[in-house]
């Protein structure tokens, strides 16, 4: 996913369908200097992860 497209969505207030490994997850932050992004599981809020944008996908 490019940097851009994540941090619209992180911003957004409609959820969009964004899996990381196939595990659908909700963009906490992204840091558009290293190209990773701060994000969750859906049913694991408390499991918060660092992960390069090149590995979410959107459906």
């Amino acid at each position: 996913m490019n940097k851009q497209r994540a941090a619209e969505i992180a911003a957004s207030p409609v959820m969009a369908h964004v899996t990381y490994e196939g595990v659908p997850i909700y963009i906490q932050h992204v840091d558009e200097d290293n190209e990773t992004a701060r994000i969750y599981p859906l049913d694991e809020p408390e499991n918060e992860q660092e992960v390069p944008l090149n590995n979410l996908e959107e459906h």
